[in-house]
């Protein structure tokens, strides 16, 4: 299987979004937010082994999906790197401070700099 820097942008937020529905919906994929491509990126993981993917029996179907994963641990290993760095590139891009990095900015960690303009990335 490819590494996390050889995957398109897609593969990991599909991989994300496996992830999801594995540990939140015991493996039950609601396919309704995956689009063709997806399909066929999930499909082609299946043929590889990298997680099993398929439809669910009609009989089981129910509104949280008619699909279903089950992820290897080679899957299990990249989706927590990617989820890792997904939270590495959203907390540089956060345009909020905590209150002990607002005391040590402005001296008052709830009043302080409420009206002036920051850029957090020079502030912290």
């Amino acid at each position: 299987m490819k590494s996390l820097n050889k995957m398109t942008k897609n593969e990991r937020s599909l991989l994300l979004y496996l992830e999801t529905r594995a540990v939140d919906y015991g493996g039950i994929v609601d396919t309704r937010h995956m689009n063709q491509d997806d399909m066929e990126i999930a499909k082609e993981w299946n043929k590889k082994g990298f997680m099993g993917f398929g439809r669910i029996v009609m009989k089981y179907h129910s509104h949280e999906g008619t699909h279903w994963c089950k992820f290897s641990d080679e899957a299990w290993k990249l989706a927590h790197q990617e989820r890792k760095n997904r939270n590495e590139r959203l907390w540089l891009k956060r345009d909020w401070l905590g209150t002990e990095e607002s005391r040590e900015v402005f001296g008052n960690p709830h009043t302080s700099g409420l009206n002036k303009d920051i850029n957090l990335q020079d502030e912290v």
